[in-house]
């Protein structure tokens, strides 16, 4: 299993579940100052994020700095193919992170709008699940 993953976690495998409605949490440009937020449910598994990653820190060359603010928690099984069917849940494949409307996936900081329009655009290429460009808004 490649990428990010739990050191542990309480249940092995997972029931699929649906994703309802849009994210009340996590839907705010909180660390650094331009945001990528998604506009589609979906899963982003570890590949995903890591794939945005190195876009990031490469198109950057150590400027600013990068803010994953998702992380893979929930196990996707699969079964080997050519396996018939029963016999039980097949093992965990990836892991992956449940995405609602409103996430912010990933965040920059320390460079001009431009720089982080273009950076966050990188991003976007890598994930799944259609994204926009955001701008932290001040509250006092």
């Amino acid at each position: 299993m490649a990428g990010s993953m739990p050191k542990r976690v309480k249940w092995r495998k997972a029931q699929k579940g649906t994703l309802k409605g849009n994210a009340t949490r996590g839907n705010k440009v909180s660390y650094g100052e331009f945001g990528l937020q998604a506009l589609q449910p979906g899963r982003v598994n570890a590949r995903h994020i890591e794939a945005g990653r190195v876009a990031a820190s490469h198109f950057l060359q150590r400027e600013g700095r990068v803010y994953i603010r998702v992380f893979p928690h929930r196990p996707i099984t699969a079964k080997p193919l050519e396996v018939r069917m029963g016999t039980g849940k097949g093992e965990v494949s990836y892991w992956t992170s449940l995405v609602k409307p409103g996430t912010v996936l990933f965040e920059v900081g320390g460079v001009s709008e431009d720089l982080a329009k273009a950076c966050l655009a990188r991003i976007a290429m890598k994930m799944p699940v259609r994204c926009r460009f955001l701008r932290r808004t001040h509250e006092l």
